[in-house]
């Protein structure tokens, strides 16, 4: 049963995002949907869900089809009401008086605690402020659940959680996701559709499958389209001497011949179309000067405390050396960022710990999860010509290169958006030359392409590294070493793979109950 119809569907906003969609949604479906940053993925749900209307062409909806959208952020009137009142909110006034109780069957479906419905949103994570928009939608029953970015600001366990609700929902509500997290989409979608301008292509696979399957879509364009050039090119070649023999022997026979080909060379060409090639939403490139040192930095047994001297855990003796590329795991709270700091501290040769030593030539490159060496108020050309030293040329040329126009150049760091901070960061990584990478969730933010160039440049500058990532996918390509936080000790363990089930094992026995 087809419950939204797109057809001819087409949406410009000030340059055209989406043109010429036509795709349908039925019962059962679980759609990820995937682009570029700044592609049109938010703004295709926002038209399903009825908050735009397309440029162009139609959206069909089942009658009396009733949309739920998952909003990113919370609402600033809700903002001092507690998780338990936010939900209860969502329903209609004469239900919240009758039937209360969908709210505790929602929020033991997600597994709330007690003492947490009871919090106000604003002194929550933005992990829990995010179920709690999910909470708002799924107690009104909607037919369709629209999801944008589900998975911003949750951890491994609220990850595998929402995972397994989503899972665990009837099987008729069919559900749409915008998403980067590529391991995310394999565990919930079972169709893919890829957002593209001009031709999107959509596929009843899961991500990884449906990722394969549309590169080899790609590079067959690409190989026909080659074919077709150079059958173009050589029509043109016996054209060019058929010409010159015509204009000598002042036959005009030659001369129809050549003008046939000639014409027959324009049809390959006005048909030829080239693989798809995206448009880029800048380029991710890093550095690695290079050091002679085997040993960059020594754990000595270091304590890693709390601010107010509570014991997290010890680091036993361990080693970071030229070409590790550590990840390191742990639940939330662990200590992670905490262990990430004192080594930067040890670095840059601010106040550090007697156990934590680093080789005096180590220049590094770091990198938080929330990017706080971005100054809001600074601008993206502010920025760099005053950490390096460049030419305002120079230093245009290489925000551009980075994915920032010139209009975007003089913009204030703060109204940018997610993926283009994330992208200037990544910039000022490069130009910083380092030759040890400190790394805290550096794909919060990119797409997916961002993420795989990430990952190429990583690999390809055989950067040494410490890294601290929810990111599954990630964190498998990436990874050639592995410290694991448990028990209060940091033991080094063969892969992620335990460590990322343990985590899906805390969210077992999660239910989506309607």
């Amino acid at each position: 049963m087809t419950l939204i119809n797109l057809r001819n569907f087409g949406v410009t906003l000030g340059v055209p995002l989406i043109s010429n969609l036509n795709f349908t949604v039925g019962a059962g479906d679980r759609v990820g949907i995937v682009a570029a940053n700044g592609r049109g993925k938010s703004t295709l749900l926002n038209c399903i869900a009825g908050r735009l209307e397309p440029t162009v062409g139609d959206i069909t909806r089942s009658r009396g089809l009733q949309v739920g959208y998952v909003e990113q952020n919370v609402p600033a009137n809700l903002a001092a009401v507690s998780f338990y009142d936010a939900v209860l909110r969502a329903l209609p006034e004469e239900q919240a008086e009758s039937e209360g109780w969908r709210v505790d069957v929602t929020l033991d479906s997600l597994d709330v605690p007690q003492a947490m419905r009871e919090r106000a949103l604003a002194e929550l994570s933005g992990g829990w402020q995010r179920l709690a928009m999910l909470a708002r939608v799924w107690v009104t029953e909607p037919d369709l659940l629209l999801l944008d970015e589900p998975t911003n600001h949750l951890d491994l366990a609220k990850i595998a959680l929402l995972e397994d609700w989503l899972n665990a929902l009837p099987r008729d509500v069919p559900v749409l996701i915008s998403s980067h997290d590529r391991s995310f989409l394999d565990a919930v979608c079972n169709r893919t559709l890829f957002l593209r301008q001009e031709l999107s292509l959509a596929y009843s696979l899961p991500y990884s499958r449906a990722r394969a399957a549309l590169d080899e879509a790609d590079a067959s364009d690409e190989r026909r389209f080659q074919k077709d050039m150079k059958t173009s090119q050589q029509l043109r070649k016996q054209a060019a001497k058929l010409n010159n023999l015509g204009i000598n022997s002042g036959s005009d026979l030659l001369t129809v011949k050549t003008k046939q080909l000639k014409a027959r060379a324009e049809r390959f060409e006005d048909t030829a179309r080239p693989g798809h090639q995206e448009r880029s939403s800048g380029a991710i490139k890093l550095a690695n000067r290079g050091i002679q040192a085997r040993i960059l930095v020594t754990l000595d047994d270091a304590s890693v405390e709390t601010p107010d001297g509570t014991l997290l855990f010890k680091t036993g003796k361990r080693w970071i050396c030229q070409s590790d590329r550590i990840v390191l795991l742990g639940h939330n709270g662990a200590g992670k960022t905490r262990l990430v700091e004192m080594i930067r501290n040890a670095i840059v040769g601010q106040t550090g710990v007697a156990a934590i030593k680093a080789t005096p030539s180590l220049t590094l490159g770091y990198s938080d999860q929330a990017l706080s060496h971005l100054r809001p108020d600074d601008t993206p050309l502010g920025l760099i010509t005053r950490l390096f030293e460049l030419g305002e040329q120079r230093a245009r040329t290489l925000l551009a290169g980075a994915g920032m126009g010139i209009d975007m150049q003089g913009r204030a760091i703060g109204r940018l958006s997610g993926g283009q901070k994330a992208r200037l960061s990544m910039l000022v990584l490069r130009l910083t030359n380092p030759n040890f990478y400190l790394l805290d969730e550096p794909t919060n933010h990119l797409d997916i392409d961002g993420q795989e160039a990430l990952e190429g440049e990583l690999m390809a500058r055989e950067a040494s590294c410490l890294l601290v990532s929810h990111d599954r996918s990630f964190v498998g390509a990436i990874g050639n070493r592995f410290w694991l936080i448990e028990k209060r000790r940091l033991v080094e363990v063969d892969g992620p793979e335990e460590f990322f089930g343990e985590a899906g094992r805390r969210g077992e026995g999660m239910v989506g109950v309607r």
